[in-house]
C-alpha cells in the first residue's frame, strides 16, 4: 500500500489515522468535507490512492454519497473503501456495504485496528 486518503470532518480523526500511516511509511493525506475530497480526488488521475477511511457524517455531502459518486468512476475500481463512524447498527453496517464499501470501523477505534484491517 502505498497511498491513504482519510475523509473525516473530526480533525482529531484525521490526525489520529494520518500520523499512524506515516508512521508506517505511508503517504497519508486527510480531507474534511466529501465535496473538497471529491475535488481533490479527481485531479489525481495518475496517484489515486489505495484505501480510503471515510466518515458517513460529513458536512455538505454524507459519506455514503462520497462512495456512491466515486464508485461510479472506474478509476476507483482498485481503491479499497473503509467507513468510520460511531454509527454501529447493523443497517448502518449494511449500507455501508450496499454503497461499496469494503468494511465499517467504530468510533472510537484502536489504532491497531486500522493496521490489521486486511485491504
Amino acid at each position: 500500500m502505498n497511498k491513504v486518503v482519510v475523509i473525516d470532518d473530526s480533525m482529531v480523526v484525521r490526525k489520529v489515522v494520518e500520523t499512524t500511516f506515516r508512521r508506517a511509511g505511508i503517504d497519508c493525506t486527510s480531507f474534511s468535507d466529501g465535496v473538497e475530497a471529491l475535488q481533490a480526488l479527481k485531479d489525481w488521475q495518475d496517484d489515486l490512492p489505495d484505501l480510503i477511511f471515510l466518515d458517513i457524517g460529513l458536512p455538505n455531502l454524507d459519506g455514503y454519497d462520497v462512495l456512491r459518486l466515486l464508485k461510479t468512476s472506474p478509476h476507483f475500481d482498485r481503491t479499497a473503501v473503509i467507513m468510520i463512524s460511531a454509527r454501529d447498527g447493523i443497517l448502518d453496517r449494511l449500507k455501508s456495504r450496499l454503497a461499496g464499501a469494503r468494511g465499517h470501523i467504530t468510533k472510537p477505534f484502536k489504532i491497531q485496528e486500522l493496521l490489521s484491517l486486511p485491504y
